[in-house]
């Protein structure tokens, strides 16, 4: 690995010593402030809350952190987006798989202390706490390096220029990719792992996406005449009126299938599927439901126009529900999201792909970062629309090595740029899963320092870094394998599964 920051200030720092001209202890410590900001140990572009778990238990271990945001504001898909509905990665038997600070998350949204959006801010800024980020940065540049002994490559140094116009140069231990559109993966040389359009397009069209969501804010719902009304009917009822499987409780729906297809949108581009609602106190809810094709998270243009008409669609919409749901006639608009849910986007090889059949088969890897557990759910796009849900795994391990960029020595990829096949992504993708990996990582690299790097690790350097996570933080990332659903397939039929082309139960 290239020297790290800390093994350059120290050799900076023993220079100083010898040359003790104009030399004073405020001086120096000007000196040291100013080479750890342009040398931290690690350097993240982008803001998400996956990768901020990294950046907080990297800091918590002792390590210098910096965030470069190329968004206006920090909190991406959480704060920008309001994707303030909460998937649970769970097992076989319904047990929760939640573990690490994110399971602190969800503590306080299940018991409802964390639902509102400012409750999530609040939430978010512990994880931020004393870790510069600098928002609305543009990337200028990066400065790949080869190894001198060829063992791989090495981001040597990060330009950028920030909102005033300043040209910036900064030099990483390691550069974490903690984007939503690759803004620093897609600068490597490194293959995209085939999208969508490998799954869904007979051949394999352009580049296809997921779709993207407009989350959609209301206030003003009485959710007791709301449950009260839908859950009165008998279950024939509410599948004749609402659609199959539709259900509410005091916090959350689901189903409302009929509901969302009835919708008219006027546009093939949006969809409203079922009805994801959460119950966010006081008569506010939050609906995550719908869907906007053909989105390219890297066209910004094309972002900001989608915004706007979502909140068209979600004007259209809001009139809708009124008539249909109960308890909802008196309904307003409470707000719209600075952004859209971005569900997929590219994404670039890792030293190692996770295949659909790794998930279904219950693996477990010897380089555990996480344990995963969530359906293999992939979303509507705009050649196939109402999407596929291929099988619904057990518990399954995540390796450290699909969050480290192929043939690189310092570049990290976190939350939904993990390493994974189009049909792996479907669960995957999944936020608990890949905070956990990202808390799991920065602790290790707390670890480690500059003893040795990530891409050089080995099974018998992995499990004491996964005793000491267990021992101090509570993670158990050995023993995830869980039940083997591809057991008596042949091999013709986990390639088939692994292109998208077979379910499992």
């Amino acid at each position: 690995m290239k020297t790290s920051a800390v093994t350059k200030f120290l050799a900076l720092l023993s220079l100083t010593l010898l040359l003790p001209v104009g030399w004073s202890p405020a001086a120096e410590a000007e000196a040291a402030a100013a080479y750890v900001t342009d040398h931290p140990d690690i350097v993240m572009i982008g803001s998400e809350i996956e990768g901020m778990y990294l950046a907080r238990a990297a800091a918590d271990e002792g390590l210098s952190v910096v965030v470069l945001d190329p968004r206006a504001k920090p909190g991406g898909q959480l704060l920008e987006g309001e994707m303030l509905f909460l998937d649970e990665p769970t097992g076989d038997q319904g047990q929760t798989l939640l573990q690490g600070r994110v399971k602190e998350l969800f503590d306080g949204y299940k018991s409802g202390k964390i639902r509102k959006l400012e409750e999530f801010r609040q939430y978010y800024d512990t994880l931020a706490q004393g870790i510069p980020i600098v928002s609305g940065v543009t990337l200028t540049g990066v400065d790949v390096r080869q190894q001198p002994d060829a063992s791989g490559r090495f981001v040597e140094s990060v330009s950028y220029r920030t909102k005033d116009g300043s040209e910036k140069t900064i030099y990483p231990g390691y550069v974490v990719e903690n984007t939503d559109f690759a803004a620093l993966t897609s600068r490597l040389g490194l293959p995209r792992i085939p999208g969508m359009e490998s799954v869904v397009a007979k051949p394999a069209g352009p580049k296809d996406y997921m779709a993207s969501t407009m989350m959609m804010r209301f206030k003003n719902v009485d959710w007791d005449a709301f449950q009260k009304g839908v859950m009165s009917l008998s279950p024939k009822e509410r599948e004749a009126r609402y659609g199959s499987e539709t259900h509410v409780n005091g916090t959350f729906t689901w189903g409302f299938g009929k509901v969302g297809a009835n919708y008219s949108s006027g546009s093939d581009a949006w969809f409203l599927r079922g009805l994801n609602t959460v119950n966010q106190r006081g008569g506010e809810v939050m609906i995550n439901a719908l869907l906007v094709y053909g989105v390219d998270p890297t066209d910004e243009a094309g972002v900001r126009k989608a915004l706007e008409e979502g909140k068209r669609q979600t004007v259209k919409i809001l009139a809708y529900l009124r008539k249909a749901l109960p308890g909802w006639s008196k309904a307003e608009i409470n707000g719209y999201p600075d952004y859209l849910y971005i569900r997929d986007s590219d994404r670039y090889e890792t030293e190692y792909v996770m295949q659909g059949t790794d998930l279904m088969g219950g693996k477990s890897f010897w380089d555990n970062v996480s344990i995963g557990g969530y359906p293999i759910d992939m979303q509507g796009t705009i050649n196939s629309k109402w999407g596929i849900r291929l099988g619904t795994p057990d518990r399954y391990g995540m390796p450290l090595r699909s969050f480290l960029a192929k043939g690189y020595r310092n570049v990290i990829v976190a939350g939904k740029n993990v390493g994974a096949s189009a049909v792996a992504y479907g669960s995957a993708r999944i936020q608990a899963q890949t905070a956990l990996a990202g808390e799991t990582i920065g602790i290790m690299l707390g670890q480690i320092r500059v003893r040795y790097s990530l891409a050089d690790m080995t099974p018998e350097r992995m499990k004491p870094l996964q005793d000491y996570a267990q021992k101090k933080y509570g993670i158990v990332l050995s023993g995830g394998k869980g039940k083997d659903k591809t057991a008596g397939l042949s091999e013709d039929q986990r390639r088939l599964f692994n292109q998208g082309k077979l379910v499992l139960p």
